[in-house]
């Protein structure tokens, strides 16, 4: 009954608002009342949103020129982002308000007339009726649309005490049940906790016992480290003898092993090396008999009973032969001459000639130059070519790879490239060819005394810069 009575008496107070009858011009343009406080939020939105909705209908000419640029926005977006302009001019300019009103008129023509005759249709909605009022304006219309915005405030303030009314009824039945989760909480926890203190003191008794067994096993665990100590130093005391025997044992099996091998190398070298010197002998006469022959231009014939008489007869060609020739000492000549007796061996004492011929060149690219010739004459001459450098100043052993033709020996630590090929040449068999290339008089002195042919370092440089 109160709440109709309270929808009611709006309606009443609509209804009672006087006619447009004792309008004068002036009230029917809506200039002699005003409001004299801000139009209520409600009904500004809607007012704002008739006029957004009525914009697009309007020729731009009566248009107000802040309002011309959101005439092509879409109502919404005249609403949303030209609200205020659209308040402003519908106060400032009384005309686009009656162009409004026009629209209106067009747009809901029953409320308009109901208005217009000094009644609010019973069915109206109280903000629409408040903004046709504000748009219209007939008499009484500022008190209409104070009523209006009065009856939407108390509905508002109704709607929230209701609402209010509701929550606290909510909250009432949360907390009743809230008090009841907790009281069941409580009781669980109770019951836990006198479960957990329990179970706390019977894990302290199994701690006392365990804490009693750990005492027992660290003392029997020093007993035991005690014993393992004394047995690891016995151990390690037999060990080290036991080691130091059988390095003595194995020591003395090294020396008998090596001593052994010492031998067999020895005897295997004895019986090879005499079976090279009688075979390269042998090939050397052989040769040498048939090159003379060559030479001579003799005749093969079988021996025969004059043969066999004693007499002297000509020797083999030898390098000391070659040397009674009428040729200067550094003519390339006479190191081809000395290079076609069969079976020579040219042993070149290598930095004596790279020092002679280009000694500025780092050690490396002298090995090079002079290797990469022996290999061009090895390859033409067929001789046996063996280059020998000096490698005691050497921190680290050489890596290369000789050239097809040519053997590359280094002086061993302690030994000097003219050792070396002093070895080299008694190596040889008696009989064998050998010619030694080298500037180094002693080297020339030693190898003269061996059998060897000495020539100077100058004369194979001749020779290699002619190829």
């Amino acid at each position: 009954m109160d709440a109709a009575r309270e929808a009611a008496e709006p309606q009443e107070q609509l209804s009672a608002a006087p006619g447009p009858e004792a309008q004068t011009p002036e009230e029917a343009s809506g200039v002699a009342e005003q409001l004299d406080r801000p139009l209520p939020e409600g009904v500004r939105r809607r007012v704002v949103g008739l006029a957004a909705d009525a914009l697009g209908g309007l020729p731009a000419a009566e248009l107000p020129a802040s309002l011309r640029p959101y005439a092509k926005f879409t109502p919404a977006r005249r609403a949303k982002y030209a609200g205020t302009a659209l308040a402003a001019a519908l106060e400032a300019e009384p005309v686009f308000r009656l162009r409004i009103a026009d629209r209106l008129r067009l747009g809901q023509p029953d409320l308009v007339k109901a208005l217009e005759a000094g009644s609010v249709p019973g069915a109206a909605e109280p903000l629409d009726v408040a903004a046709a009022a504000y748009l219209l304006r007939p008499r009484g219309w500022v008190q209409l649309v104070m009523d209006v915005s009065e009856l939407v405030e108390r509905a508002g303030a109704d709607d929230a005490v209701a609402e209010s009314a509701r929550m606290v009824e909510k909250l009432q039945e949360e907390l009743s049940s809230l008090r009841s989760s907790a009281r069941a909480d409580l009781d669980r926890q109770r019951a836990e906790s006198e479960g957990t203190r329990r179970e706390l003191e019977s894990l302290r008794k199994k701690q006392r016992s365990l804490e009693s067994d750990t005492r027992r096993a660290q003392a029997e665990v020093k007993k035991l480290q005690a014993e393992l100590a004394a047995a690891a130093s016995a151990a390690t005391v037999e060990r080290g003898a036991a080691e130091s025997e059988s390095r003595r044992l194995k020591h003395r099996i090294t020396e008998l092993e090596s001593a052994l091998e010492t031998g067999r190398r020895s005897a295997r070298e004895g019986r090879s090396v005499e079976d090279m010197r009688l075979r390269l002998l042998l090939d050397t006469v052989l040769q040498s008999a048939q090159g003379l022959q060559r030479e001579l231009a003799l005749p093969v014939t079988q021996l025969h009973p004059a043969d066999l008489v004693d007499a002297v007869v000509p020797a083999s060609a030898s390098p000391h032969d070659v040397a009674r020739r009428a040729l200067a000492e550094d003519d390339p000549a006479l190191l081809d001459q000395l290079l076609a007796i069969p079976q020579v061996h040219l042993v070149v004492d290598g930095y004596n000639v790279t020092k002679t011929g280009y000694p500025t060149l780092p050690l490396e690219q002298q090995r090079m130059r002079l290797l990469g010739g022996l290999a061009m004459l090895a390859q033409r001459t067929q001789a046996e070519v063996t280059c020998v450098f000096d490698g005691q100043d050497l921190d680290v052993p050489v890596i290369m790879a000789p050239p097809r033709g040519v053997r590359v020996r280094f002086s061993r630590t302690g030994q000097t490239a003219d050792e070396l090929i002093r070895q080299l040449v008694r190596a040889e068999p008696q009989g064998r060819p050998v010619v030694v290339v080298s500037t180094d008089k002693e080297v020339a002195d030693g190898v003269r005394k061996a059998g060897a042919r000495p020539v100077a370092s100058v004369l194979l440089l001749n020779r290699l810069s002619r190829a």
